[in-house]
């Protein structure tokens, strides 16, 4: 029998590679179609704790509560119990014990700026006005005499941010769908309560947490209307058109409520205080801003808010050069305080999957190597997406078919996020072995060669390139703790060049992004230089001396001689 494998190292999450699982799209043991806890736990040796695994330390799991499934779990109707569709409470405890196990970590995603519409919470909030539960969530009268909303702001899926309530003649706040009404969480008890469920989930064996939409709880107190459109409209000019209204979206710039509050990060050092409470525990939020400052602001000014915030300037980025990925990190390396630590990822469930926004074809698949390497060298905790060490690509819906809210508004101006969270593909059975029943979403793109099975009888898949990445990851102290720093004098245009530096070891990370071949020159460190990890497979161990040639968007990390 598998005993607990896990590490008392306070800061284990430094050193670890995270999985992100969708639960209901991973794998179906029941035949509903829909993911399931069990169906996670037949899975796991593929994660970890076999030689053949593919090496992951944590999943951050989405949510899997309560929920009437107005937004895939977002909607969460209550914080204490498993949604019958994906299981038990003792699915879940089995789940914890499994996976540690084989040496995973498990994260859950807080998603506590707002509940469903069905909580129990804002049932009896909207009761009655003078409802003890009535100032756990924001209510305010309308302008011109109750007719207008209270002020200007809007919700990130479309239509003003407020919603009329006609029996108490009042309107509440909802940052996302009228069906996921915010918290106050200037009110001690909203506080309180939330604190309970961080600890019930902690006393159960979770790890950590992912917090949704950490800068969202508390809003400005004045309730003034926001700045006019055009005054806030920031867009990036490497977005394409297509994308762009899913960044006006998510991004706050169509009038989201003010946020980015000092009570905010009270809040978060209040949550951090509760972690440390528990050993080896771990949190990272999602921080949405333009400005990597504020977003950096989150770690706390002690080390005493978030342990980890994502970056997301890597994974909205759409534009494939050197220059742009090295001036995304170098910036988030320059104003990050010398003890944070940096995540990263380029996919997840809200975004078009990276390999879909980067190319077509062969010229994908090399460029998806290319980013896993990049990933597992660069100085951060890397979370890989599900599937997309497989290459599985985005799946374009149709409106009838789309399930997200999002994509059902937004339709068509961009392509929704249900084409990312595609059930996972595992052979090449029917529905690729994820379920006996009919799946709640289509198959993806090329599922019959995208697949598990297949790659892993394939010495050169991708997925056995991330086997090969994420092992050389875990062998060298460099890459899991080493310093960074980027060079660029010297080097082709095409290529991002970086330097992974231990007590013992000395790395070059080199990437080209380029469609042809390159040399560089390798002269400025002088000694040999050992091939380690290239995105060629057909490329062994090489020692180098005086020059290095790059491939066609080929990767590369060399160790320096000491």
């Amino acid at each position: 029998m598998l005993k607990e494998q896990l590490s008392s190292d306070p800061n284990w999450w430094k050193k670890a590679v995270f999985y992100q699982i969708y639960p209901r799209s991973f794998k179906d043991s029941n035949g509903d179609g829909i993911g399931d806890l069990p169906g996670i736990i037949e899975k796991l040796d593929y994660l970890n704790g076999t030689p053949d695994s593919l090496g992951i330390d944590a999943i951050w799991f989405n949510p899997f509560f309560v929920s009437p499934d107005k937004d895939h779990g977002y909607d969460v109707a209550d914080y204490c119990d498993i949604d019958p569709r994906f299981g038990t409470l003792e699915d879940f405890d089995r789940l914890v014990e499994e996976c540690h196990k084989r040496g995973i970590r498990v994260m859950l995603d807080l998603v506590v700026n707002h509940t469903s519409d069905r909580h129990p919470w804002f049932q009896q909030s909207r009761s009655s006005r003078d409802n003890p539960y009535r100032d756990w969530y924001i209510w305010r009268d309308g302008r011109d005499g109750g007719k207008r909303p209270p002020n200007n702001w809007k919700s990130h899926f479309s239509g003003p941010a407020w919603t009329w309530d006609e029996k108490t003649g009042q309107y509440y706040l909802h940052s996302f769908l009228k069906e996921q009404p915010d918290l106050n969480w200037f009110n001690p008890e909203v506080r309180k309560a939330i604190y309970q469920v961080v600890r019930f989930w902690l006393e159960r064996g979770a790890d950590g947490f992912r917090l949704d939409v950490a800068h969202a709880y508390c809003k400005d107190q004045q309730f003034r209307d926001n700045p006019p459109y055009h005054q806030r409209l920031k867009l990036k000019g490497t977005v394409p058109l297509r994308e762009r209204s899913l960044e006006m979206v998510m991004l706050n710039i169509l009038g989201a409520p003010k946020y980015h509050l000092p009570e905010t990060h009270q809040i978060l050092r209040e949550i951090r205080n509760i972690l440390n409470e528990y050993p080896a525990k771990t949190s990272i939020g999602e921080i949405q801003c333009d400005d990597p400052a504020v977003v950096a602001s989150y770690y706390g000014q002690n080390n005493d808010e978030l342990h980890m915030n994502f970056y997301f300037d890597l994974t909205n980025c759409h534009k494939w050069k050197a220059a742009a990925f090295r001036r995304y990190v170098d910036r988030w390396e320059k104003i990050l305080p010398e003890w944070a630590w940096p995540a990263y990822t380029f996919s997840n469930h809200d975004v078009v999957r990276a390999i879909s926004r980067f190319g077509k074809g062969e010229q994908a698949d090399r460029r998806a190597r290319l980013l896993a390497l990049m990933l597992l060298t660069l100085r951060c905790t890397p979370f890989i997406y599900y599937g997309e060490e497989i290459g599985m690509k985005f799946l374009s819906l149709p409106k009838k078919l789309r399930q997200d809210p999002v994509g059902l508004r937004w339709y068509p101006f961009h392509p929704g996020r249900d084409g990312s969270r595609t059930p996972m593909q595992w052979n090449r059975s029917r529905n690729a072995g994820f379920s006996p029943g009919e799946p709640w979403l289509p198959l993806g793109p090329e599922w019959e060669k995208r697949n598990v099975e297949v790659q892993e009888q394939d010495p050169a898949s991708l997925l056995n390139f991330y086997k090969s990445a994420i092992r050389l990851r875990k062998s060298s102290p460099a890459l899991q703790e080493g310093s960074y720093r980027s060079v660029a004098e010297g080097m082709p245009e095409s290529c991002y060049v970086y330097l992974r530096e231990g007590e013992d070891q000395k790395m070059i990370v080199a990437l080209n992004f380029g469609s042809g071949s390159v040399k560089l020159d390798l002269s400025p460190w002088p000694g040999a230089k050992q091939l380690l990890l290239s995105t060629d497979h057909r490329r062994g161990e090489e020692t180098l001396k005086g020059t290095l040639e790059l491939g066609p968007e080929e990767g590369c990390v060399l160790q320096l001689e000491r």
